[in-house]
């Protein structure tokens, strides 16, 4: 009898034979054509079929980032990047690794919500009253919290409601993004600071939640909108011929106080 052997890797996403391959279980070839990318990006992240609504909030959400101008940090350094190393895989991996905390990942927007939700939320008590109580502890323990506020978009972000909009059409809105929406009021109203909108990578979060996706699937869909803007700061870019951009003088306070290396290593007790 053959001993079992511990298999060290185990993948349900995908399989290739000899004359086919398999996604979640369906050819590859039967996908073509028959699904969009949004509907086959749902499939192999969330392993099922989506709905047409799921689908079209795919689809949406997709569209949601693209681009930010020369305002996204990780455009700006894609495009210093490949001016010293002029390749598309370096730029575009270059813009990946300044996503973060403070920019384009919903990660901690979708850890936040997922959190309080499951700690606050009280089956038929008042959404707002438990709102309340998160919110105070939120203040007591000093947290982030993530998709609240932005640079430009004040009292509310037209990219945010019109996700929100499609999320209702599309059947995707639940109570978990009810439930962000009253953290965000009870919030703005205990701070005072009623200017403070939902930006889109919060409202792409508390969606996101509502249709089981996991916070780092979260970022990975956002890293995913923004790529085609990516690709083409990079490719226009590219096509400039620019050469090792650099930071203009002007806008650089430079220290210019000048020292004497003899004495202060003499002073520092060097012979």
């Amino acid at each position: 009898m053959t001993a079992d052997i511990q298999k060290a890797w185990k993948t349900s996403v995908s399989d290739v034979e000899e004359s086919d391959v398999f996604i979640r279980g369906y050819s590859l070839g039967d996908i073509i054509g028959t699904l969009s990318f949004p509907a086959a990006s749902y499939l192999l992240i969330r392993g099922q079929l989506p709905t047409p609504g799921q689908t079209r909030m795919m689809d949406a959400i997709l569209c949601s980032v693209l681009d930010y101008s020369l305002k996204k940090p990780g455009t700006v350094a894609a495009r210093y990047c490949v001016s010293g190393n002029p390749s598309m895989v370096a730029g575009l991996a270059t813009a990946i690794l300044s996503a973060g905390e403070y920019t384009l990942a919903p990660d901690s927007a979708g850890s936040f919500i997922r959190a309080t939700y499951d700690a606050h939320r009280k089956p038929g008590a008042s959404l707002d009253a438990c709102a309340d109580v998160a919110v105070d502890e939120i203040r007591e323990k000093k947290l982030r919290v993530g998709g609240f506020g932005h640079p430009n978009f004040k009292f509310t972000d037209p990219r945010a409601q019109k996700l929100k909009a499609i999320a209702v059409e599309a059947g995707v809105w639940g109570d978990v993004c009810e439930w962000y929406e009253a953290v965000h009021r009870a919030f703005i109203k205990r701070v005072n600071k009623p200017e403070m909108a939902i930006n889109e990578v919060g409202i792409m979060a508390a969606i996101l939640t509502e249709m089981g996706f996991t916070p780092d699937e979260m970022t990975g869909l956002a890293l995913l909108s923004t790529f085609p803007g990516v690709v083409a700061h990079v490719s226009e870019e590219l096509q400039s011929k620019t050469r090792i951009r650099t930071v203009p003088d002007d806008i650089v306070d430079y220290a210019r106080d000048r020292k004497d290396l003899t004495n202060d290593l003499a002073a520092a007790g060097w012979a």
